[in-house]
């Protein structure tokens, strides 16, 4: 009875068409509007056997929710339908001319969409997309750009599109010495992930020897600063990188380039691309056989000397957990290596042990 109440309070134009309650049939509103609409249910009336609504514990929700997507959809295909006044399409066509063509990548058949090329002073072409509001130019389009940062517009009505893109030129160049820092590191050592850095990519994993790398983390808007560094493999092959790290930072330079004061501080030369190949340092998985295990390299490495495997977080934490002698304590987990038995601690933030 109050699953019977609850579904007329929801959805008052719904009615059952049998005793059973396993056939529904009539509308339901958003809107709005009114929808028809028949169910039925299995005779069990267990939602696990009915294919469309299965994912629901009961029929309730099911309409809630369908009632909640109706609404979605509805409000959105609204918005894309408010019609354009000519003055819209004035405007912008005028502001682009104004712009140049040129400078254009793309505009849609509908006249929302829009997207800007530009280069920056050494040669790095970025793309900005506007995405245009019928109250164009009275509010400004929303913009999508590949930045570290936010990018935030400055806008005033009668501002055009030419004063968008002249911020995105300022914006670029706000952002050059960072890309310098991470354009040198990617053209000089072998960089492990991500495999393919977009521009708002902040971070590189950067091989250092066999199964040995350090991520680093760089900010954005002082690039020139000491990054974070973390660095991965085993015990005895990083820990006396972090002393030196931890020796040396003092000795940091902004006057010269990030990577430079990265060999110095760690006292190392990184892996030369001109000299080794990236297979040199991406082994694979000791447990699934694979470098990349949903777009992440192994980051785990066994600690003897003698082993040193490496392994993606995620495989070992199924292996250890499946193992009768592994125990477990919050989010730690001992066990063993798959390949030499010796001791493991494997801490997990990505699932609760």
């Amino acid at each position: 009875m109050a699953g019977a109440r609850a579904l007329l309070r929801h959805c008052p134009l719904l009615l059952p068409q049998d005793r059973r309650g396993t056939a529904y049939e009539g509308f339901v509103t958003a809107q709005g509007r009114d929808f028809h609409i028949r169910i039925l249910l299995p005779v069990d009336l267990q939602l696990k056997n009915a294919r469309r609504l299965q994912s629901c514990p009961d029929l309730v929700s099911f309409m809630v929710e369908l009632k909640t997507v109706l609404e979605i959809a509805l409000k959105n295909t609204q918005d894309l339908h408010i019609p354009r006044p000519p003055e819209y399409y004035s405007c912008l066509v005028r502001d682009l001319e104004i712009l140049g063509w040129n400078r254009v990548a793309y505009v849609d058949t509908g006249l929302t969409t829009v997207k800007l090329k530009a280069e920056d002073s050494c040669g790095r072409q970025h793309v900005i997309t506007l995405k245009l509001n019928a109250k164009y130019p009275t509010e400004p389009p929303d913009c999508l750009v590949d930045f570290p940062v936010p990018f935030a517009v400055s806008w005033m009505p009668q501002n055009s599109l030419i004063d968008i893109y002249n911020q995105f030129l300022a914006a670029l160049e706000s952002l050059k010495e960072f890309w310098d820092a991470l354009d040198e590191i990617d053209g000089k050592t072998w960089v492990l992930e991500p495999e393919n850095p977009t521009r708002s990519a902040t971070t590189r994993r950067i091989a250092i020897g066999n199964n040995v790398s350090v991520n680093v983390e760089v900010d954005p808007r002082h690039p020139n600063m000491l990054p974070e560094c973390y660095f991965l493999g085993a015990d005895h092959e990083v820990n006396p990188l972090r002393a030196k790290l931890n020796n040396n930072m003092h000795l940091w330079d902004p006057e010269i380039s990030l990577l430079q004061n990265l060999r110095e501080l760690l006292e190392i030369d990184f892996p030369s691309r001109a000299m080794l190949e990236k297979s040199d340092f991406a082994k694979d998985c000791g447990i699934c056989y694979a470098y990349r295990l949903d777009g992440s390299a192994p980051d785990q490495v066994c600690d003897d000397p003698r082993c040193g495997q490496p392994f993606h977080q995620a495989c070992l934490y199924e292996w250890l957990q499946g193992l009768p002698t592994s125990r477990q304590s919050f989010n730690v987990i001992f066990g063993e290596c798959p390949y030499c038995n010796k001791p493991l601690t494997l801490k997990s933030s990505m699932k609760k042990l």
